[in-house]
């Protein structure tokens, strides 16, 4: 006999009104009061999600970012603000939105433009084409070569992860800021002045991996070493559930990044033996199907199943089917209006006291795995 369900609980939902919209609405109105349905309900889930329960207490909030987000102004608009308030503790990242952020930062422009040139005339015209932003070929020249001078210099010449890579090189990017007057700070000077961690799962995927490989080629003792990579964010996260008051991740696209950012609980648990049960808070923007089996697509739901997502607080997940540069921005002025700015981690201070305490807890397990 089937479990009778009182017809009530089916209305727990807002009722869905028709109040008009009034000219010059502020964000949390636009969301609380007109996404009400499909997407733009998905949307407010996630607002409500970042900034009732990512953003309570002390949980430490991890972000991956794939697609040409940088080149879009997305980087300086959004994710800045957001490094700067407190709310993004850690960042997994293609190398491409590092290098694109950075032609802002050295005095370069990117412009709006169509999608529907002829790229045979931009080419032979030296004009490079992101569908639509486009930009000239010299600032890609420029950006190379100002890389390579970088990590030419000594600090560099040693084997390195990502974070401490993007670290040292925000320092020069940030120089570079103050003597150009540049007021809004790159992921990578950003990364500098408030100590978060940057993490590239693929450093040689991008022109920033392909001018270290260069200069790599040519005698520089630079080496990039992914597995202390692995190690780091399987140690911020293991931190974040032992030492604080969780872990929450926000995805924007899927890809790579994405998988690196879920892979530290399995590094955990499967591949360390400490007892966990994943990441407690789950947010992505995507515009990826999950029936055709890739990981951008793939739902929190399927996460559970490999202890990337504890299945307890499968509730506390949100998938919203959105263009991120629409969702982004508003995600962004939504937290800002209803959350103040919390105080930093500095989690690229903390690494090594992080990995003793990964050390520590393997050790405990070692013996019985």
């Amino acid at each position: 006999m089937s479990k009778y369900i009182s017809k009530k609980s089916f209305f727990q939902g807002n009722e869905i009104k028709r109040k008009p919209i009034t000219k010059n609405i502020n964000v949390v109105d636009l969301v609380d009061n007109y996404f009400n349905a499909y997407n733009s309900s998905r949307l407010k889930e996630g607002c409500k999600l970042f900034t009732e329960k990512m953003l309570k207490g002390n949980t430490t909030v991890g972000l991956s970012i794939t697609g040409a987000l940088t080149p879009a102004g997305l980087g300086g608009t959004c994710i800045i603000p957001l490094m700067k308030a407190g709310f993004i503790d850690w960042i997994v990242t293609t190398g491409a939105n590092i290098y694109h952020d950075t032609h802002f930062s050295i005095g370069h422009k990117l412009h709006s433009s169509t999608p529907f040139h002829d790229d045979t005339v931009l080419r032979k015209n030296g004009i490079i084409r992101i569908y639509d932003i486009i930009f000239d070929e010299e600032v890609l020249y420029s950006t190379d070569k100002f890389f390579r001078e970088i990590v030419k210099l000594q600090e560099f010449q040693k084997e390195m992860g990502t974070s401490e890579l993007h670290y040292l090189l925000g320092k020069y990017v940030y120089e570079r800021e103050k003597l150009l007057k540049i007021e809004t700070p790159s992921l990578l000077s950003a990364a500098y002045m408030y100590k978060v961690p940057i993490y590239t799962s693929s450093p040689g995927d991008s022109s920033l991996g392909m001018n270290i490989a260069r200069t790599a080629f040519e005698g520089n003792a630079i080496r990039i070493d992914v597995l202390s990579d692995v190690n780091e964010t399987a140690a911020i996260v293991l931190d974040a559930k032992k030492n604080r008051d969780g872990s929450a991740v926000i995805i924007l696209g899927g890809g790579s990044p994405k998988n690196f950012i879920l892979q530290t609980e399995p590094q955990i648990q499967e591949v360390f033996g400490i007892e966990e049960k994943g990441h407690d808070y789950f947010f992505q923007i995507t515009d990826a199907r999950p029936d055709t089996g890739g990981l951008s697509g793939a739902t929190p739901s399927e996460a559970v199943s490999w202890g990337k997502i504890d299945s307890n607080k499968l509730p506390d997940s949100v998938v919203c089917y959105m263009d991120t540069t629409i969702a982004l921005p508003i995600l962004t002025s939504y937290a800002m209006a209803k959350r103040k700015p919390r105080s930093l981690k500095k989690l690229y201070e903390k690494r090594f006291e992080m990995l003793e305490f990964l050390k520590r807890e393997s050790l405990k397990v070692k013996k019985n795995f």
